[in-house]
């Protein structure tokens, strides 16, 4: 699974790339995924309804299928690699792209805006490869336009052919 996540401090704007990235790699026919990451703990479900009760008397995985969509919760367990457990669920993608996540290893993209404040990531997280900023950054890594998403999406697809 070729993922890529999109990090960055709080309202720099990650999920607006992210969302921008999705529309732009599947404008040019590339499937891709995209996981959410949350580092704070909330029950996905909602309480009293059957699959949350399902999920209380002890399936697991328990799911949900709808006209339109399936949903599956599955309990986690401390140490666990869920990338591996969420892998086949990702098969057909080319590309699947992480909202976050910051320490798990692997490639990643920051999204930082001075106009917000706080340090950029890049200068202390050794596998962020590019930082998406329309603001100069004395960085050693590149610094990508965050107004040329086309360009983002050509970078990305390169990165991931070397």
């Amino acid at each position: 699974m070729r993922l890529l996540h999109i990090v960055g401090r709080k309202n720099h704007g990650k999920t607006a790339l992210m969302l921008e990235l999705i529309e732009e790699f599947s404008r040019r026919g590339l499937r891709v995924g995209s996981i959410k990451h949350s580092s704070h703990a909330h029950d996905l479900d909602q309480p009293g309804k059957d699959s949350y009760r399902h999920r209380q008397a002890g399936a697991n995985p328990a799911a949900i299928i709808t006209s339109e969509l399936i949903g599956v919760y599955r309990a986690r367990e401390p140490g666990d690699d869920f990338y591996s457990r969420l892998e086949p669920l990702f098969d057909d993608c080319d590309l699947v792209l992480v909202e976050g996540h910051l320490e798990h290893s692997g490639p990643k993209i920051e999204v930082w805006r001075a106009s917000v404040g706080g340090s950029c990531l890049a200068a202390e997280v050794k596998d962020i490869i590019a930082v998406v900023s329309d603001d100069a950054l004395p960085l050693t890594v590149p610094v990508w336009p965050r107004r040329g998403v086309p360009l983002i999406a050509d970078r990305i697809l390169a990165f991931f052919a070397q």
